[in-house]
């Protein structure tokens, strides 16, 4: 199976709590996020916080006139930002003292997300890794857009944690 297909079962959020459980999962699709409609208020206000306003994201008249989207794009860091939000829609991970945002690596954009599109965040559990008490979780991203095949994109997220 092509691991970028987005799979049409409904999930339920996965709870693990332990190294064990989540070692369970290991080569297996965890779940799906729900699908997130990002619009331009969205777009704006990270373009705000980022100091990034290039007027394909942010000036809907111009991107519709010359841009080659004939519509505002979201930021491809944007995209990213979003993923610990849809992240905990997928998994629940409990009993620990702390968790942390430890990488991205081998992330390729695919497509564009034009304004007022669905996003849903698929997450398949590459490897699970106890590095002497502290737990090192490579999760394979794949970004949808609703009624659309090809990935926004693709990539490997690492968390670390720290179980009681």
């Amino acid at each position: 199976m092509n691991s970028n297909v987005l799979i049409n079962i409904i999930f339920t959020m996965v709870i693990i709590n332990s190294f064990e459980e989540y070692k369970s999962f290991e080569g297996q699709i965890l779940g799906v996020s729900d699908w997130h409609r990002i619009n331009q208020e969205q777009i704006n206000k990270f373009a705000d916080a980022t100091l990034d306003h290039q007027w394909i994201h942010v000036d809907k008249d111009r991107a519709k006139n010359e841009g080659p989207f004939k519509s505002t794009i979201a930021h491809g860091y944007l995209t990213l930002a979003l993923i610990p939000y849809l992240w905990k829609q997928i998994a629940d991970v409990r009993n620990v003292k702390m968790e942390i945002n430890y990488g991205i690596e081998n992330f390729k954009f695919g497509q564009p997300v034009l304004v007022d599109s669905e996003i849903q965040l698929q997450a398949k559990v590459k490897s699970i890794t106890n590095l002497r008490g502290t737990v090192k979780a490579v999760i394979e991203a794949t970004l949808m857009l609703r009624d659309n095949p090809k990935p926004v994109y693709t990539g490997d997220v690492i968390f670390l944690y720290h179980f009681n």
